[in-house]
């Protein structure tokens, strides 16, 4: 009897829960990073304001992603809706690279337009803004972690991004202030160069979503680990292949195992359904198991 999916109701509510947290910390932040940058004469803040804007809507996608990813199959869907969950980690990765680009475009904008340097009191903000920053990304990254989504490892990433960004408007600022006339537009190359690793970063996300997106195999030892399984079963003489497949937070597993060729057909589906449970006894987040029973020659 196939299990019912807990495991991935459970996963898809821990991730819905630490995503929504984290769009409840960038509209403060994205409102303090926006009235600080224009006060303060920063645009190395205003692009970090920006970019948690772009961080507000990316976070929905994520959201509404795990939300789809929990769904059980149905008659349009029969292997589930898990292929919602990479997606929402590729809309995420867009988001960053367009974020990177309106950065860019305005830092060079600032660069060849005179302007008069940050305010002192800009780089307090930016302080516990980074602090801030840093936190979600652990907290984000360590959920993402520990229930295997994709699409909440690449929204923590974008925590990180947006640590990075305010770090590196930290320098610019202090520069700009320290070192005097002529290095007002240190804090729109701190800008720039955060466009660049916000750039690098998206690409970590999306390489990983596309893969799964893609039905790609999965890191770590599956194959070795589900023939053993497979072997300790009785009846089962042999393996011949062993395909995995991650669907949002659960895999498929297509085993072929050999078996006597004189067996019956009710032996041979006997194996096969205990083969089927054993894999799922060991490896939990494994949904269903589709077993090719052969005879060995």
């Amino acid at each position: 009897m196939d299990r019912e999916p807990l495991e991935n109701g459970l996963a898809s509510q821990r991730g819905q829960q630490v995503t929504l947290l984290g769009m409840a910390a960038n509209v403060v932040l994205m409102l303090v990073k926006a009235a600080a940058g224009w006060l303060g004469n920063s645009y190395a803040l205003i692009a970090d304001a920006l970019e948690s804007a772009t961080d507000l809507v990316t976070s929905f996608f994520v959201w509404l992603g795990l939300r789809t990813a929990a769904r059980r199959p149905d008659h349009n869907h029969p292997y589930g809706h898990g292929k919602a969950e990479p997606l929402a980690a590729v809309l995420v990765a867009v988001g960053l690279w367009s974020a990177a680009a309106v950065i860019g475009y305005q830092s060079i904008q600032n660069i060849l337009t005179p302007h008069a340097p940050p305010r002192l009191f800009t780089l307090y903000v930016l302080a516990g803004i980074i602090v801030a920053k840093e936190g979600l990304y652990r907290l984000a990254r360590q959920v993402g972690k520990q229930v295997g989504s994709a699409a909440v490892q690449a929204d923590a990433w974008h925590h990180r991004a947006d640590a990075i960004t305010s770090g590196l408007a930290f320098v610019g600022i202090s520069i700009a202030l320290w070192a005097g006339p002529g290095f007002e537009s240190a804090d729109d190359w701190a800008a720039l160069a955060a466009g660049v690793i916000i750039v690098y970063n998206a690409w970590l996300i999306f390489r990983p979503a596309l893969g799964e997106i893609m039905d790609e195999a999965p890191a770590g030892d599956w194959p070795l680990a589900l023939d053993a399984i497979a072997l300790q079963v009785p009846g089962v003489l042999s393996t011949e292949k062993a395909l995995v497949r991650k669907m949002g937070f659960e895999f498929f597993v297509d085993i072929h195992v050999r078996v006597d060729g004189e067996l019956s057909v009710r032996q041979g589906h006997d194996i096969a359904h205990a083969v089927k449970a054993a894999i799922q006894a060991e490896r939990p987040q494994v949904y269903d198991v589709l077993v090719h029973v052969e005879p060995a020659e």
